[in-house]
């Protein structure tokens, strides 16, 4: 039942204003209590809609809703985009290319076939469906990997999937829709349209992002205001994109904003980082304004036409499409187990599907009214009320909980935090990474940050000793912070807060004056002074030659882990035994218990929760640290 009284008619400026309080809202609970932004929108969008508060109806914005979120689409298409690095790409390219072709394949053909079965659509309007419902989608998966952290190839597989699936799903809707309403159906002609609608979108993208990368590297800007019109030119330049290519070719604007989105995302741009703090700002206001007039404008009744029947489409998109699609484009990846479940479990549908769905959906009643085709008013509910549950249903039991499914499943790695990319901590990042560590840097410098980021490290700008930065860093889940930079009273100050106001365990700091190991040791850090470290290194080439060689190679030929102990199988084994099934080039070289360490007797007997130090060739070492601390 409606709570405003029925006389009462909000203006556009209330509509608005309501619509961005609660976005707003929505997002400091979402932060809150880290689950994605999109759950609350939802339910923002269902309170103002008609049948609660009525503040955003189906005439509120007359005949301007269509292009209006189509421009959002586009703002939030290319800010995704833009942030798809190529760097992300190399992480896991195996997997997201066959994400985007088997994966998108067999959504599109098994929901078409339960939609048919299920729903008794036309083969014409069941194929539609399927082809929205391609669609993941930046709009859902970016708040997801905001609040969870996966490894990085996990993470770069379902950007790459969100942003290419959401282009295939836009175009190929439009293309069989269009061949459905004019009853004209073509395979070759659903082919023939896809591809030019795609030629058309990258050709567009291309131009656009052509002009805006010359404009901002080689036209004066103003250097008062530059990083202002930068910003405003981009934006400008996204909308752009959308236009032309949609007045070119239906639904081709989405394919041109991506591509644009990309290309600039890999280019050498001034002030990106300005550009980029911009988008975000865009994006949430326009992700605010989508998704909850949209989800204002669910018709309830249309989702209850299609009773169970929907309900069981949904059961299979989620829970046997999606587990089916994902285990079969990450096979022969380094994908573990549990997260192969975990991006199983995560496939929420977006809003381009959505915003579709209701244009079709419209268009189809206007036909049957025009035409008196009064069948098409029932496709037309299995059209809204399918794509809709589908997003409801998603949404909240994917994307809502989706740091809990990712906390269950342990897929959350331990990040190691480097605060400062200069030489050492470039190469210590350097190190790291070569050992498959899950690695953060965080740098201040523009030119650093730069050239950091082009050696393919993943890099957060901004300053080590702010809580802010550091918590987006992801510093709340890191197993080790390292301060790496040249000043000791900036590595003093990032790590008295890794220790005393994020309680991260291990935190280790860059020391250059000796005379400041004793402040930072009170803290519980461990300290690495690099006059010491110097000598201790020179020392060592004198005395130990071959230990100093061998150890310049660690990470590369040589390695040495130190492991917890976590597989029950070697519980009660000795150290002799253990050692004949450890891989050749490998040793165990000390064995830690309750904080003390020594080199093991052959009659040891491992415990549950020992500590093991493995020392050898790198590939031995990484199948031994696998064998006594599994990830699976």
């Amino acid at each position: 039942m409606q709570l405003l009284p029925i006389d009462f008619e909000p203006t556009l400026l209330v509509i608005v204003a309501s619509i961005v309080t609660f976005g707003v809202f929505s997002q400091v609970l979402a932060d809150r209590y880290q689950v994605p932004s999109v759950l609350f929108l939802i339910l923002s969008g269902i309170v103002l809609g008609p049948k609660v508060l009525g503040v955003v109806t189906q005439d509120a914005f007359g005949g301007s809703l269509s292009t209006i979120v189509g421009l959002s689409v586009a703002i939030i298409v290319f800010e995704g985009a833009f942030h798809l690095h190529v760097d992300k790409l190399r992480q896991s390219p195996s997997a997201a290319f066959r994400l985007v072709t088997l994966g998108s394949l067999i959504s599109f053909l098994g929901t078409a076939a339960a939609v048919y079965y299920l729903l008794g659509a036309d083969p014409g309007i069941a194929l539609v469906v399927g082809a929205l419902l391609i669609a993941t989608g930046p709009t859902v998966i970016t708040p997801i990997l905001e609040i969870v952290p996966v490894r990085r190839s996990v993470g770069a597989a379902l950007e790459t999937e969100g942003i290419v699936n959401d282009v295939t799903a836009a175009i190929l809707a439009a293309v069989i829709f269009k061949a459905v309403t004019a009853q004209q159906i073509d395979p070759r002609g659903f082919l023939v349209g896809f591809l030019e609608r795609l030629g058309v979108g990258v050709g567009v993208g291309l131009l656009v992002a052509g002009v805006l990368w010359y404009v901002l590297t080689h036209v004066d800007l103003s250097s008062g205001n530059a990083p202002e019109n930068a910003r405003s030119i981009t934006f400008a330049g996204a909308l752009v994109a959308y236009g032309v290519a949609n007045t070119i070719a239906t639904e081709a604007g989405v394919a041109a904003v991506a591509t644009a989105g990309v290309v600039l995302g890999n280019v050498e741009l001034p002030y990106r980082e300005e550009i980029e703090e911009f988008k975000g700002t865009i994006r949430l206001i326009v992700l605010s304004f989508i998704f909850i007039a949209l989800a204002a404008l669910i018709d309830i009744d249309t989702l209850l036409s299609i009773g169970v029947a929907g309900v069981a489409v949904v059961i299979v998109v989620a829970l046997v499409l999606r587990p089916l699609l994902v285990f079969l484009s990450t096979t022969g990846t380094d994908f573990s187990f549990r997260e192969k479940l975990f991006v199983s479990a995560i496939g929420p549908r977006g809003i381009i599907p959505a915003a579709i769905a209701t244009l079709f959906a419209l268009e189809l009643q206007h036909l049957a009214a025009q035409e008196g085709r009064q069948s098409l008013i029932a496709q037309s509910n299995i059209l809204a009320g399918t794509v809709f549950m589908v997003i409801v249903a998603t949404v909240v039991f994917q994307g809502g909980p989706a740091r809990w499914i990712a906390e269950r499943l342990d897929v959350l790695p331990m990040r190691v935090l480097v605060v400062g990319s200069g030489k050492v901590g470039r190469s210590l990042a350097e190190r790291l990474v070569e050992r498959g560590e899950d690695v953060v840097v965080i740098e201040e410098d523009a030119a650093t940050l730069e050239s950091s980021r082009s050696a393919g490290f993943t890099v957060k700008s901004g300053d080590g000793t702010d809580t802010d930065v550091l918590r987006s860093a992801g510093i709340e889940n890191a197993k080790t912070v390292v301060a790496a930079t040249g000043d000791d009273d900036t590595n003093l100050l990032v790590s008295q807060l890794a220790r005393t106001t994020f309680d991260v365990e291990d935190v280790i700091a860059r020391v250059n004056d000796p005379k400041n190991v004793d402040p930072l040791e009170e803290l519980g850090v461990q300290t690495i002074s690099g006059t010491d470290a110097t000598a201790w290194a020179i020392d060592n080439a004198i005395e130990r030659p071959a230990l100093s060689n061998w150890m310049t190679e660690l990470g590369r030929s040589g390695d040495v882990q130190e492991v917890e102990v976590t597989s029950e199988e070697t519980d009660g084994k000795t150290i002799g035994t253990l050692g004949s099934e450890l891989p050749s080039g490998c040793l165990i070289a000390l064995l830690g218990r309750d904080g003390d360490h020594r080199v093991p007797d052959a009659e040891d007997t491992l415990q549950y929760g020992d500590r093991l130090t493995f020392l050898g060739q790198t590939e031995a070492v990484r199948e031994a640290v696998d064998r006594f601390h599994p990830h699976d």
